[in-house]
């Protein structure tokens, strides 16, 4: 099995999401190398076949905590774009990215299985 053998043209047909998130500003100030690393995930969508204009960068949540305690604008569209079925792929450095709250994350997960198999459905129909 190849490392793209799971990625089928219909992923690529929907969008390739880079979700940003840095815990505070003194993070976003002082580590720019981490956000930097992190905006190296947009190269590799289009390395993966995801053409541009299907890239989408979500880094409204630079400098939140992923909490849960704080709302995160950036996470909740990366959420309703899942939700949407409109995702392909979702990259980060690290899962803890998303969301250090568990039912935040554990939702997102969910609601990508759910747009997988609805997908499934309409395409078997």
């Amino acid at each position: 099995m190849t490392e793209h053998s799971k990625i089928a043209a219909g992923h690529q047909a929907r969008l390739a999401v880079v979700y940003l998130r840095r815990s505070s500003a003194s993070h976003v100030k002082n580590n720019r190398e981490s956000t930097e690393r992190q905006n190296a995930l947009a190269e590799r969508a289009r390395e993966l076949g995801w053409p541009d204009e299907r890239v989408l960068v979500i880094d409204e949540d630079l400098g939140l905590s992923g909490s849960g305690s704080v709302m995160r604008a950036g996470f909740a569209r990366l959420t309703s774009e899942v939700a949407l079925a409109r995702v392909g792929i979702v990259l980060g450095l690290e899962v803890s990215r998303l969301a250090r709250n568990n039912a935040d994350r554990h939702r997102l997960i969910e609601l990508a299985g759910l747009s997988a198999l609805r997908r499934n459905r309409l395409a078997s129909v």
